[in-house]
């Protein structure tokens, strides 16, 4: 009798795993120069001036790795005008951090990353970050389609309760609630290529609370007519019934409805943005909360992807991110000076 074979997982499989760390740490100065030209430029020799803009084969030094603009004279490096630019670390030091970023399926915190790295934790700090703004930076926008799961989840809306129980307050009530809590909601395309399961595409936005306005709003800008949305019982998404075909489960009754109804890609996204809150970075700020929302995202789009094509991805991101004003000079004061909200 035949013995019933179980599929292997992707994850468990040698095509999920096509880059090695080991391979990135040990790359020799001249090759991680040629992956990251490789990222920004191409594979030819023609490279694009950060200044006029003119892409040419411009005049290359070698012994300085850098190039002289054949139009304006300027003189730039592989890394001028990007989110790396005038970078004080070897630029293998960036690439090992992009290749570790890859791997962690549930983030990565600054402190680990200075630890496997061996440098500072406010150079890890900013690195991380401009990791992240890279991927807000080149997020794909275009509206969703189809089948579509939204929810929303609260951040840093922790009261804690006094000592004393005669002390305590109701925590449910809205005067006794934080002022910088805020909502995370998500939006999941459901896919529909034949063999893919679950989400397709992920998009997220920062609020100040789950509420009708700001749900119509977004859903108007980032949902095809036509589409179906599946939500929960959350009066929220009242108004979604009068654009879409909207389906609704109430989590209060159960998980999934009678017809089959679920927002269950909601849900998972979320699994794994508590995860990386509560097992990795342990806190989000309110001023950069649209990133590591969007990393979570990020991540569970790229889930079914090799480790090798993420770290093509995340560094072709990064590479083609202009200077962040944001995180020059972040630890000599100059820091965004206000959250961003979606509506």
């Amino acid at each position: 009798m035949a013995r019933h074979q179980h599929q292997q997982h992707f994850l468990l499989s040698a095509k999920a795993r096509t880059l090695s760390v080991l391979q990135v740490a040990q790359m020799p100065d001249a090759e991680a120069f040629r992956v990251f030209k490789e990222m920004r430029w191409g594979a030819g020799e023609a490279v694009a001036c950060p200044c006029c803009g003119v892409v040419a084969e411009h005049a290359f030094r070698k012994d300085r790795r850098q190039w002289r603009c054949l139009d304006c004279g300027h003189t730039f490096s592989v890394t001028a005008g990007t989110i790396f630019a005038n970078h004080k670390l070897p630029l293998k030091t960036y690439l090992t951090a992009i290749a570790l970023y890859a791997n962690a399926a549930k983030g990565m915190s600054a402190l680990q990353l200075c630890r496997d790295l061996d440098i500072q934790y406010k150079s890890a700090y900013v690195l991380l970050h401009k990791i992240r703004e890279s991927l807000m930076e080149h997020r794909d926008e275009t509206p969703l389609s189809g089948e579509i799961h939204v929810d929303g989840a609260y951040v840093n809306g922790y009261v804690r309760p006094k000592n004393k129980k005669s002390e305590r307050i109701d925590r449910r009530l809205a005067e006794n609630q934080r002022p910088d809590k805020r909502c995370v909601l998500v939006m999941r395309q459901k896919a529909t290529d034949a063999g893919a399961e679950g989400a397709a595409k992920t998009l997220t936005f920062v609020l100040k609370k789950e509420n009708q306005a700001d749900v119509s709003k977004l859903a108007g800008a980032f949902v095809t007519a036509g589409s179906t949305i599946c939500a929960d019982e959350s009066n929220a998404y009242d108004p979604l019934h009068a654009k879409f075909a909207t389906r609704r489960v109430n989590h209060q009754q159960e998980y999934r409805a009678d017809d089959g109804t679920t927002n269950n890609l909601a849900e998972s996204y979320f699994s794994r943005f508590r995860r990386m809150q509560y097992g990795q970075v342990h806190k989000f700020g309110n001023q950069y909360l649209d990133n590591y929302a969007n990393e979570a995202a990020f991540r569970e789009d790229t889930r079914r992807l090799s480790n090798g094509a993420i770290f093509a991805e995340v560094t072709k991101r990064c590479a083609k991110t202009r200077t962040s004003r944001d995180w020059c000079g972040y630890w000599q004061g100059n820091k965004r000076g206000t959250e961003r909200l979606a509506a």
